[in-house]
């Protein structure tokens, strides 16, 4: 564990400063983006969503329904432009509907 500093810090700096030093960024990213999903699509699209993955910079949907997978997938790139603001960086360049 590092030494403790005797400046002040805000909170949020505390924690990020946590996540850098642990590595934990990818598993915030993730999560991020799960939450990001979630908030944008709604209740309707989230009651056919079965899963939600990241992996490195692609986002993998799995839907149960194959009607809203087909009318989704002709508006990728808008939802991850949406995505990306949503996160507030661009985190996803690929979105993949299963």
């Amino acid at each position: 564990m590092a030494k403790r500093k005797n400046d002040n810090l805000r909170l949020g700096e505390a924690l990020q400063e946590f996540i850098s030093e642990n590595k934990l960024q990818k598993g915030m990213d993730r999560v991020n983006a799960r939450e990001a999903w979630i908030n944008l699509m709604g209740n309707g699209v989230n009651n056919y969503t079965t899963a939600i993955e990241l992996r490195n910079d692609t986002l993998f949907v799995s839907l149960s329904s194959s009607v809203l997978r087909e009318e989704l997938s002709l508006g990728k790139s808008k939802i991850i432009k949406l995505l990306n603001e949503e996160l507030g960086k661009d985190l996803i360049t690929k979105i993949v509907l299963r």
